[in-house]
């Protein structure tokens, strides 16, 4: 407190010469032309900051960017030269060879198709449908085992006649499956016809 003290008398005691004395001529102009030079850095470093903040972030998006771009690219050809089961399959040899897969697969789930729905319809008994299955589940195994020659020998073309061939024993037999349940069918209705 003594120092608080002593600045209280100091002031008090000088109070008069302190009251009288104005700044020197151009004080305040001076004052005005140092306050605007130090608002005029501080406006252009704020600037620069903002460009530079833009810059580093514009430049950070072309990095997230690429980087993504990258890594989608390595995905899809690991999608292209595999499976949806992850083995190869004939599209990773070439298009058209992908081309020909696309056909018998497509065909054959058209086929399996037709054959849930006269099964559906009673026209299999439950022995013939068992019989349906294990032969499906046997045509699957064989197909596992051409997928993994294929991984191991994809220019191979005795590979990849014998996937063709797969597909197409696949779907031959399938068809004629299919041909024989609907002639039963319409036998049945016919004979159904005829009695009533």
């Amino acid at each position: 407190m003594k120092e608080k003290d002593y600045i209280e008398e100091l002031i008090k005691n000088n109070r008069e010469g302190l009251n009288d004395n104005e700044p020197l001529e151009g004080h305040f102009e001076r004052f005005e032309a140092k306050l605007e030079k130090s608002n005029k850095k501080k406006k252009r470093i704020t600037l620069q900051v903002v460009w530079k903040a833009a810059a580093a972030a514009v430049f950070a998006f072309l990095i997230v960017n690429q980087a993504i771009i990258w890594f989608s690219s390595e995905e899809k050809n690991t999608i292209t030269t595999q499976g949806e089961t992850g083995e190869m399959s004939l599209a990773s040899v070439s298009p058209e060879y992908g081309e020909v897969e696309f056909f018998y697969t497509n065909a054959i789930s058209v086929g399996l198709n037709q054959w849930e729905k006269l099964v559906a319809e009673g026209l299999i008994s439950e022995t013939e449908q068992q019989m349906m299955d294990g032969e499906l589940h046997e045509f699957e195994v064989v197909f596992e085992k051409l997928q993994r020659d294929l991984s191991a020998n994809p220019n191979d073309e005795r590979v990849i006649n014998a996937m063709i061939e797969y597909y197409q024993t696949k779907l031959s037999l399938i068809n004629m499956i299919v041909e024989k349940l609907k002639e039963v069918k319409q036998k049945t209705d016919t004979n159904y016809e005829s009695e009533m």
